[in-house]
């Protein structure tokens, strides 16, 4: 059973907004009544596809395209959704990239060089500053909330890369600074995703071949499940802040 939250007048943004998880959230703020704006990179084939069919189907969204890895293009596209929303309640920085189509284990540096570090940084983890750093001030006026997507792999070894483990367990941690930066006004929860059935750049082999042996619920979480804990971190949890949620059907338990 999905929950149930009465939204309408509230609005969200939703970076990485037009697949997997984000789309997940999305689906999930505007079956509740919100207004949301998507955000996706400007060459994404999605973005104007969902942002259609979803306006078809009755709902208010809008697209609010541009890069998070972007220090100039971040900024203005908060401030598109800011603009054309009329306030904004909800951000979920949940874009970010595993930057390689195939783990890299830890010991190949070659690999996981500067340029990589660069990449991943710059949009998994410098990424959510400048979209907090653009909406803090229209959060604090309307009360809102920030769920941040980290990863299991910021808690423990695996992921696509060590690179990327560092990258999501630094978004753990800003989770907590930022709780306590925009309090008592805005509240800061991130989830920690386990394996995602989406079209995710980095795939897994023994996820692809079944085995799902390593997960207790038997079965790999959609983006209608970590949708319902953004949207649920989000409207719900008034006392819940600085925290991070793990959704992974049990997989670290």
């Amino acid at each position: 059973m999905l929950a149930t939250y009465d939204l309408k007048g509230k609005t969200a943004l939703v970076t990485g907004g037009a697949s997997g998880i984000g789309l997940g959230a999305v689906k999930a703020f505007l079956r509740c009544g919100a207004a949301v704006a998507i955000n996706d990179l400007a060459t994404s084939p999605n973005l104007e596809k969902v942002v259609k069919e979803l306006s078809d189907e009755g709902h208010k969204v809008i697209a609010a395209p541009g890069s998070v890895g972007d220090a100039q293009d971040c900024p203005r596209m908060v401030e598109k959704a800011i603009g054309e929303l009329g306030r904004l309640d909800y951000l979920v920085n949940n874009a970010g990239t595993p930057g390689t189509r195939s783990p890299i284990p830890p010991a190949d540096f070659e690999r996981q060089d500067e340029a990589f570090w660069d990449l991943l940084l710059n949009v998994n983890l410098i990424g959510p500053y400048r979209c907090t750093k653009a909406a803090a001030e229209a959060l604090k006026e309307s009360g809102g909330a920030i769920v941040n997507t980290a990863s299991i792999s910021g808690f423990s070894r695996g992921g696509s890369s060590s690179v990327y483990c560092a990258t999501k367990a630094g978004l753990i941690n800003l989770t907590k600074e930022w709780a306590r930066a925009l309090a008592p006004k805005v509240r800061v929860n991130a989830i920690a995703p386990g394996a995602v059935d989406s079209a995710w750049m980095c795939r897994f082999d023994d996820i692809e071949e079944g085995d799902l042996s390593a997960i207790p619920l038997r079965r790999v979480g959609t983006p209608t499940d970590y949708g319902e804990s953004i949207l649920f971190l989000s409207a719900g949890a008034d006392y819940v802040t600085g925290h991070t949620l793990v959704v992974d059907g049990g997989l670290i338990a």
